[in-house]
């Protein structure tokens, strides 16, 4: 039997405990104790594993109510953290290069649209339709932030007017291109001009949704959005499903 070591940390309330194998292993467990409030009682349970790994629940002396409102609610912050992490990878390369995801249309979640105004007559001439990675909008409605790792697609359309049974009307015909962001409040591409202020920033032409034409953001991208500084660039009052 191959000897081993505990070590346990306390760090603001959450106890770490790890147990060492042998060097010749490749498994380091790790065991997290926490607290949870459940319908106003405060429950104690142990968190383990891989965050990456598929989740499971094991109950001991819990039913009803207490027990699925818990396994709800872990649940729920095992899927934010792990879907925001899944969907960065998805869109950021190891040098910080953005694309656009492939199948946002299917797999995020619709944020809201905006309507350009014509200059002239009525109608609007473009459309800007915005998606969110798969639980960006849940984590936003917690604490009112952008989680690391969330990812923000918009659709730039050219727009064909014309009348209808409803009235005047403007929908979207022709793809401009997309406008990528990717939520990064830790600096993790530094020297990077795509990268800044909370954010990796890039616009896609229609022809090309895996190079960016942007070369640095505080040119290309940020200017627009200087109005939403203190709502994390972002113009949150456009989006119903980030109120809470």
């Amino acid at each position: 039997m191959s000897r081993t070591s505990t070590q346990t940390e306390i760090d603001a309330g959450i106890t770490t405990a790890k147990r060492r194998p042998a060097e010749d292993s490749p498994f380091v467990p790790t065991a997290t104790y926490r607290t949870a409030s459940v319908d106003g009682l405060k429950v104690f349970y142990r968190e383990g594993g891989n965050r990456k790994s598929p989740v499971a629940t094991i109950l001991i002396g819990l039913a009803g109510t207490m027990a699925t409102t818990l396994v709800a609610a872990e649940a729920q912050n095992y899927a934010t953290a792990a879907t925001s992490d899944q969907s960065s990878q998805a869109v950021v390369d190891e040098q910080g290069n953005l694309r656009v995801p492939e199948d946002y249309r299917t797999a995020y979640q619709f944020l809201g649209a905006w309507a350009i105004a014509a200059d002239q007559g009525k109608g609007s001439q473009e459309l800007h339709v915005v998606y969110a990675s798969p639980g960006t909008a849940a984590a936003y409605r917690k604490d009112g932030h952008f989680a690391d790792g969330s990812v923000l697609v918009k659709e730039v359309f050219e727009t064909a007017t014309g009348p209808m049974t409803t009235g005047t009307v403007s929908r979207a015909e022709t793809l401009k291109g997309w406008f990528v962001m990717v939520r990064d409040s830790k600096d993790t591409h530094p020297g990077n001009k795509l990268w800044g202020d909370g954010w990796g920033w890039s616009w896609f032409d229609a022809a090309n949704p895996l190079k960016t034409t942007s070369t640095d953001y505080k040119v290309n991208c940020q200017p627009c959005h200087v109005p939403a500084q203190a709502s994390e660039w972002i113009y949150v009052n456009g989006y119903p499903p980030l109120k809470r």
